[in-house]
């Protein structure tokens, strides 16, 4: 293979960029089968990974990913509808690797889980291509966490601060207040670039989240990739993979992004679909093992890097009828840096965002705070957890006020605490500010 050297050398630069630009002779096969999700075929000579394109007598190839193989027959997952396929219909294979479009023309633009814009507004322009799933981190390559990154929003900034670099869950049912906690972080943040992945998304909440959650001012400097709930399961697995690597080549531009993506949940369940649909066994609670080996593969792509940028990322869980031990809420805590526990009882009470912040933990805190930072949030942990053990007795009226001093000031703090980690939804801050607020309440 030629060297770029010997290219300018020659003056055959042109040439062999014109020969990378040239579709490879197509292999194909037949189509020999689709039971629900899978497609069985007699070739092409494809490797597991690779996208095929099945040509239907519809007009519009069917594009569909290789995910194993069986008897001597090619097993792909469609990445659209399966309807006017017919057998025998041709599958053709170019051999290329797996790509998605990135770069700064994708600022302000919404995607879909293929790279294709759903906003309305045109062709993408100028774009860069990237591999959708590259190469391991190597460990030695990443940059120690050591300064904080503001988020906007009070109760994380002041008790639970973020690193650049960091990966943190935010666990939660459904209706506690995910979707606006991930806007105020998006509007608030201090990174330079957010992507937003919308992975299984209800169609009628996508439209209401960038209108009233991420705002105008926000989606100016993010890129948003959606695939909602009736996409095909590979296409809302794809959507994962598509904003972690735009957001890895913000990083390796030398940016600080923001990566958000709600949510991990609905990526493990369409590769449950996947995998069963290929004949894997299933484990906890119905998961294929191929689950639990995703799930590492695509939250260790987060991170920071030395003599580059850094990607710090926010992924919600959705835990099932509240239970933060089922099996996916338990192997990503397992693999991140922090998680931010949601609670149902603070969104009963109008306690937006329902931040519960004693079961929370920033893994990276001590690393980007200063030790005074460190004790006032220690204190006012300190006052709720008093405040808890102590509920039921206030509540009913059997404390007697002087009883004990750690009571008595914890009470007297209540109020102020409450206001403290309440913030609308419209209101951000700076993180110097937020951590000057936490000292004047523990003054």
């Amino acid at each position: 293979m030629w060297s770029s050297a010997a290219d300018d050398t020659f003056g055959l630069g042109r040439y062999v960029a014109r020969i990378a630009e040239i579709e490879p002779a197509p292999v194909i096969g037949k189509v020999a089968r689709v039971v629900g999700l899978l497609l069985e075929s007699n070739g092409p000579a494809a490797s597991v990974g690779e996208i095929c394109e099945v040509r239907t007598g519809r007009g519009r190839p069917l594009p569909c990913e290789v995910v194993g193989f069986r008897d001597g027959r090619l097993l792909s997952v469609p990445l659209g509808d399966t309807t006017g396929i017919r057998p025998g219909d041709r599958i053709v294979s170019r051999g290329r690797a797996l790509t998605v479009p990135v770069g700064t023309s994708l600022l302000g633009r919404v995607i879909d889980g293929l790279g294709r814009p759903i906003d309305g507004h045109g062709p993408l322009g100028t774009i860069d291509q990237a591999p959708l799933r590259p190469e391991a981190l190597n460990p030695m390559a990443r940059e120690p966490i050591r300064q904080a990154i503001g988020t906007g929003v009070r109760a994380i900034d002041a008790l639970l601060t973020c690193g650049r670099g960091q990966r943190i869950g935010v666990f939660g049912g459904s209706g506690v207040g995910k979707s606006t906690l991930l806007g105020m972080m998006a509007r608030g943040t201090e990174a330079d670039v957010v992507v937003l992945g919308l992975i299984g998304e209800r169609g009628r909440e996508v439209r209401s989240f960038l209108e009233h959650d991420l705002g105008p001012d926000g989606l100016a400097r993010s890129v948003v990739v959606v695939s909602t709930s009736d996409s095909p399961p590979l296409t809302r697995q794809r959507a994962a993979y598509t904003a972690t690597a735009i957001a890895e080549a913000f990083r390796d531009r030398g940016l600080h992004v923001l990566l958000m993506m709600d949510s991990v949940t609905r990526f493990a369940m369409a590769q449950r679909e996947v995998g069963l649909a290929a004949g894997e066994p299933p484990t906890a609670k119905g998961y294929p093992p191929s689950v639990f080996a995703r799930l590492p593969g695509l939250l260790e792509r987060a991170g920071a890097l030395r003599g580059r940028g850094s990607i710090t990322a926010f992924y919600t869980v959705l835990v099932e009828g509240d239970d933060h031990n089922e099996p996916i809420a338990d192997a990503v805590r397992g693999i991140l840096d922090g998680h931010i526990v949601l609670s149902r009882d603070l969104a009963a009470r109008n306690h937006y965002p329902a931040i519960d912040v004693l079961p929370s933990i920033s893994r990276t805190m001590p690393d980007v705070t200063t030790p005074q930072h460190r004790a006032h949030a220690a204190t006012v942990r300190e006052w709720l957890a008093t405040l808890r053990d102590n509920e039921d007795l206030v509540s009913v009226g059997a404390y007697v006020a002087g009883s004990n001093p750690r009571i008595d000031t914890a009470l007297a703090r209540r109020d102020a605490i409450g206001r403290f980690l309440c913030q609308p939804a419209d209101m951000s801050g700076r993180l110097t500010d937020h951590v000057a607020q936490l000292s004047v309440l523990t003054a």
